[in-house]
């Protein structure tokens, strides 16, 4: 079970908690993912929306396989090649977590990513079950 401390107007309207309290369940370290095809096969290199849409996916089918859910994500390090979708980012990021308990959060731009056509790359820690 996890606690979100309180959130300040700008860390809500920014879509992250500034810290994630959990104790007992199972500690899942997600490996850093990224995307240039959709689920489907289609090249989505250089669409950002895109990328993003199909991370989280491919984040909650992970997580999904090991009894949770992106609902227990509870910290995540985001890395953009451009500060200017950041905002589109954090915007995004809000749809994902309708429920306002967001994961806490760091944004970092980064100048490039192992292949070309990438955008983003997300890696998280969920805490699953207790």
């Amino acid at each position: 079970m996890a606690k979100y401390l309180e959130k300040t107007d700008f860390q809500k309207s920014r879509a992250f908690s500034p810290a994630v309290i959990t104790q007992g369940g199972q500690t899942v370290w997600l490996a850093g993912q990224t995307a240039t095809k959709d689920e489907q096969g289609n090249d989505i290199s250089q669409n950002f929306e895109a990328q993003v849409r199909t991370i989280f996916s491919l984040m909650d089918k992970t997580l999904k396989r090991t009894g949770g859910s992106l609902a227990n994500l509870v910290t995540m390090t985001v890395f953009i090649n451009d500060p200017r979708h950041g905002d589109k980012f954090v915007e995004m990021r809000g749809g994902f977590f309708p429920d306002g308990n967001f994961p806490a959060s760091a944004l970092i731009t980064v100048s490039h990513f192992a292949r070309p056509g990438m955008l983003i790359e997300i890696q998280g820690v969920a805490v699953v079950g207790g």
